[in-house]
């Protein structure tokens, strides 16, 4: 009897391991998906703004910001958009892709250094045309993989129809940059995770003590260059503004808008006679972070060149952003900030 009741048990145990490895493989995509729920459903729900799942190594392209060159092309792909000063008041953008096909971008423009640290920290290949001498050798010694339009020419074409100065059009597009990566035998992976922590829940930061009303926003970066937004409640966008003209699209003709901004006083300084720019964005400092018609302040640290900068709240607490494209405002101390509600 005492055997019987043996067999019967491993018999019985034979049977509910085989039904669990059966039901296992069967459903393998529901168990994940289970598990993941229990950890968050900020990880299992896909963002819009960027694949979040993606090995796709970003694309990081040097955006010319001189008032004649004049509209851009190509932005509204962009996921992360940098915007810092350089010699003679004027400002580059520098325009962060990742799994986009855009046709057109640009105008390209030549590279300045600390650019550098921006698109090692999203472990971008670093397209530009041109640079400085300060931006060579760190391309060199950095071992940055880049593509240059003094030396590419095969990713880049002039867009003669424009009737602007030459410099002002430099253009290039997805496919070019692709196909030259590969054949310069890029990585075209990356195992470094995206710079922002992102929330598929809408982020209100009303609710927080310290957030203030930000319908307005403006920061002056010489007497040549200006940014400002102006909050969109209906769309939960913001609506950008170059020196007081909105901020347009060259293909679509529409104004580029945002989710998120962030906003980092760094100080710079010129280091020769042509005014070229050093930036002390190395270490830690203050800023704001914008979404959804309000402002909170925030700290910012970068350990290294290619460390990702990481943005915190007044708590400690590494800030997520919606699900949507940020542009992350460099401005110099000392320059105007102004974060306001609309009138009543």
């Amino acid at each position: 009897m005492a055997k019987k009741i043996k067999w019967a048990v491993i018999i019985l145990l034979i049977s509910i391991i085989a039904f669990g490895t059966y039901y296992i493989l069967t459903h393998k995509k529901e168990l994940k998906k289970a598990a993941l729920e229990m950890v968050g459903e900020v990880q299992i729900k896909p963002l819009k703004i960027v694949n979040q799942f993606s090995k796709t190594r970003p694309i990081a392209v040097m955006i010319n910001n001189n008032h004649q060159a004049w509209p851009h092309a190509g932005l509204n792909d962009a996921y992360i958009t940098y915007e810092i000063i350089a010699e003679g008041g004027i400002t580059r953008l520098m325009a962060i892709f990742k799994d986009k096909d855009t046709a057109k971008i640009g105008s390209v423009r030549s590279s300045r250094p600390y650019y550098l640290d921006y698109a090692l920290e999203n472990d971008a290949i670093y397209v530009h045309f041109g640079y400085s001498e300060d931006a060579r050798k760190d391309i060199k010694e950095l071992g940055i993989n880049n593509i240059n339009g003094l030396t590419d020419e095969s990713v880049f074409w002039r867009d003669t129809t424009l009737k602007k100065a030459k410099e002002h059009t430099a253009f290039t597009n997805m496919e070019r940059i692709k196909k030259f990566s590969e054949n310069k035998g890029y990585n075209r992976e990356t195992n470094k995770k995206l710079l922002l922590k992102y929330s598929t829940a809408e982020i209100d930061l009303s609710k927080r003590e310290d957030a203030v009303k930000a319908d307005k926003v403006f920061m002056r970066y010489s007497n040549y260059t200006n940014s400002s937004y102006e909050y969109d409640a209906e769309n939960k966008v913001y609506k950008r503004f170059m020196s007081g003209t909105a901020h347009t699209d060259a293909i679509t003709g529409q104004q580029y808008t945002y989710k998120n901004i962030i906003i980092t006083p760094i100080r710079n300084r010129s280091y020769d006679s042509y005014g070229r720019q050093k930036l002390d964005n190395i270490g830690s400092g203050e800023g704001y972070f914008i979404t959804n018609g309000f402002s909170i302040p925030i700290t910012w640290t970068k350990e290294s060149r290619t460390a990702q900068t990481v943005y915190k709240n007044k708590n400690g607490e590494e800030i997520r952003v919606n699900d949507g494209n940020t542009f992350i405002q460099i401005t110099p101390v000392g320059q105007e900030i102004k974060i306001e509600a609309n009138q009543a």
